[in-house]
């Protein structure tokens, strides 16, 4: 299998997949499990998960990457962002961080 592309997308669009693509014919034994776990973690809607992603995106310096890893996990405190971003080279001011948090408890 030759892998042409990739794209570093969110649960709530595989969720989506997964589903849809169990609609149309019975899923291989990961992808059952895959969409098991999805369900049970998963719990923002389409609507909610869209709103986030469209504010997210308003903070420059967060990538595609970010906003996923944010939309994935929707943390909580300034402790659970801190994780999200510890490996990565991005810099957020507490202000970001700030509008992050407040942009995930206002869509959640």
């Amino acid at each position: 299998m030759e892998i042409k592309s990739e794209k570093n997308v969110d649960w709530i669009f595989v969720k989506k997949v997964l589903s849809d693509k169990e609609k149309e014919k019975e899923l291989g034994y990961e992808q059952k499990n895959a969409l098991e776990h999805l369900r049970k973690f998963c719990k923002l809607s389409d609507k909610k998960a869209a709103s986030i992603r469209e504010e997210l995106e308003k903070i420059e310096k967060l990538k595609e990457r970010h906003i996923n890893y944010i939309m994935n996990f929707l943390p909580e405190t300034q402790d659970e962002l801190r994780l999200i971003f510890s490996h990565e080279r991005v810099v957020l001011s507490d202000e970001d961080k700030s509008r992050i948090l407040k942009i995930i408890k206002e869509n959640k």
